[in-house]
């Protein structure tokens, strides 16, 4: 039997589902609420609102059209969300330049998204200088300051006097358009190849918008968002779309506090100043605050803290702990927009600390809408016995469909109708993910797989550790052998036997392969990471490998 669509009444407004209806709410029940740059500018969410407006008259003036992408090269600003808000709303495209890559890389993605118009912070413009005449396709360049500054040449206005000028307009008409319109463009952070392009629709924003604020709401306890807290962003805006909690904390909000660059007293200055109480960050930053010298005088008690990007070990999770913050794991990637699954701990599991310390570290639990599944090669499932492993595949409303001018990249993403990770993980009875590594970082010796992601949660009990990575390197026996990185803390010696018989024990207990035991041991300085914070693990073995 057919299934027949709804026909709708004439006159009634179908409601498409754009970025501009997230404002709705926030103006309605907290349009006084403020939103915080640093520690020099304060404004409320209608401000906020009508500065988001006033951009979009600006933009247009500058010969903006629906269709057209407007990069940001910017740090985390009340600019940069406003231009999360504006620059879509009117039907363009937003791009976030990733301002850590290479110089020839940022060249590249400006290109290939499409860019004509390009927001550029002051701080950038000996980068700018050294790539504009490298962009052709690049129209018009705006300066965006924090303070007052002569208008540099090839830069058609400054931001702030813009937007001032724009003042006495009415507000933009923002008008209403295809939900399935794309509404931002970023790249990926590989390490090999060139940066490929993900976009994301207004409806796949809103939606996934939507299943992040019911995940983190209805937490019992542990892990809960509330319109109670303070948010700051501690993921570079210009990464996923800070992980979309801008969007996520402004429709709920929420008083937010924008750091601009990432220098670990200032972060902590802000926590302390503002009272925030939920973040997000990867685990090098979460390291870099811990060890600030400042942390010992800020209070870090209650705040809730999102760690993803990379793995969350047990020894830097238990340090954070100890300080009383509430962290967890979130999982995702560029390609999911980001959120898949939240280290939530459900209430009957909560008292035991080890346990409890355990779920934390672990993937977490699909938030809504996620069809999240482990299969093996021939994408059938492996049991949820929390042992057997397979890859990580997805469903969700708001993955990107493929990456961007590479349809054979995309069809290679989208194999067999689920989105592949490239993640291996196990699942177990309580329906936790636990990530065990990435395909090409897992360790293939002695004929078993060895997870470099539990080595290293492992290693980091060790009292010594501050920082560790473990990568694969040739072995002429077994075929690969561990290596294990190592940055001591401040004072600490080298412990090879420590270190070893952290390793021996869980071999023992059974949690681990006998061949995970690293036949190489390196103390080093510091671990090289990618351009958002993630080890770099191509790097550390080409670094490395020529000299076993």
């Amino acid at each position: 039997m057919p299934i027949d669509p709804i026909t709708p009444t004439p006159s009634a407004y179908g409601y498409p589902l754009l970025i501009k209806q997230l404002w709705h709410t926030p103006l309605a029940t907290a349009p006084d609420q403020e939103i915080v740059y640093r520690d020099q500018l304060r404004l409320t969410y209608r401000e906020v609102r009508q500065r988001v407006g006033r951009l979009a008259h600006v933009l247009r003036a500058h010969g903006v059209q629906p269709g057209d992408t407007v990069a940001v090269m910017d740090w985390d600003s009340h600019r940069y969300l406003e231009s999360y808000f504006a620059i879509p709303m009117m039907g363009a495209v937003l791009m976030t330049a990733n301002v850590r890559l290479s110089p020839d890389q940022i060249v590249y993605t400006l290109t290939h998204s499409g860019a004509s118009v390009v927001l550029v912070n002051a701080e950038f413009l000996p980068l700018w200088q050294q790539i504009r005449s490298q962009l052709p396709g690049v129209r018009t360049a705006l300066l965006l300051a924090d303070e007052p500054t002569e208008l540099p040449d090839g830069f058609a206005g400054e931001y702030e006097a813009l937007l001032t000028r724009a003042a006495h307009l009415p507000d933009y008409e923002f008008p209403d358009f295809d939900e399935n319109a794309r509404a931002t463009t970023f790249y990926t952070t590989g390490t090999t190849g060139l940066p490929k392009g993900v976009f994301f629709s207004h409806r796949q924003l809103v939606l996934h918008t939507l299943a992040v604020l019911g995940a983190l709401a209805s937490a019992p306890e542990q892990g809960r968002v509330s319109r109670n807290d303070v948010y700051m962003p501690i993921t570079p805006m210009f990464h996923v779309h800070a992980w979309g909690m801008p969007f996520v904390t402004t429709v709920l909000g929420l008083k937010q506090v924008y750091p601009g660059r990432y220098v670990p007293d200032m972060l902590l200055a802000l926590k302390q100043k503002e009272g925030v109480t939920f973040s997000h960050c990867v685990p090098t930053i979460l390291h870099m605050l811990l060890t600030s010298p400042a942390a010992a005088e800020t209070d870090l008690k209650g705040w809730k803290v999102i760690i993803g990007g990379s793995a969350l070990t047990k020894g830097l999770a238990q340090a954070g702990l100890d300080r009383g913050m509430d962290l967890f794991t979130g999982y995702g990637m560029s390609e999911t927009c980001p959120i898949l699954t939240l280290s939530q701990i459900k209430p009957d599991l909560m008292g035991n600390d080890l346990e409890e310390l355990d779920i934390r570290t672990r993937t977490g639990l699909p938030i809504p809408l996620v069809d999240l599944r482990i299969v093996d090669g021939q994408m059938e499932d492996v049991p949820h016995d929390g042992r057997s492993p397979g890859e990580v595949v997805v469903r969700a409303p708001w993955l990107t469909q493929g990456y961007y001018q590479n349809p054979q990249a995309s069809e290679v993403l989208w194999s067999g109708g689920y989105l592949h990770t490239n993640d291996i993980g196990v699942i177990d009875r309580h329906g936790y993910l636990r990530v065990t590594d990435r395909i090409k970082d897992v360790i293939k010796t002695g004929g078993e797989w060895v997870s470099s992601l539990e080595v290293e949660g492992l290693l980091s009990r060790h009292p010594s550790v501050s920082e560790v990575a473990v990568i694969g390197v040739p072995d002429a026996k077994w075929g690969e052998r561990p290596m294990a990185l190592i940055v001591l803390k401040p004072g600490a010696s080298e412990d090879v036997p420590g270190l070893t018989a952290i390793i021996d024990a869980s071999a023992k207990e059974g949690h681990i392969s006998r061949y995970a035991v690293p036949a190489h041991w390196r103390f080093v300085e510091n671990i090289d990471k990618t351009s958002v914070g993630k080890l770099n693990k191509k790097v550390l073995r080409e670094k490395y490998t020529p000299e076993v």
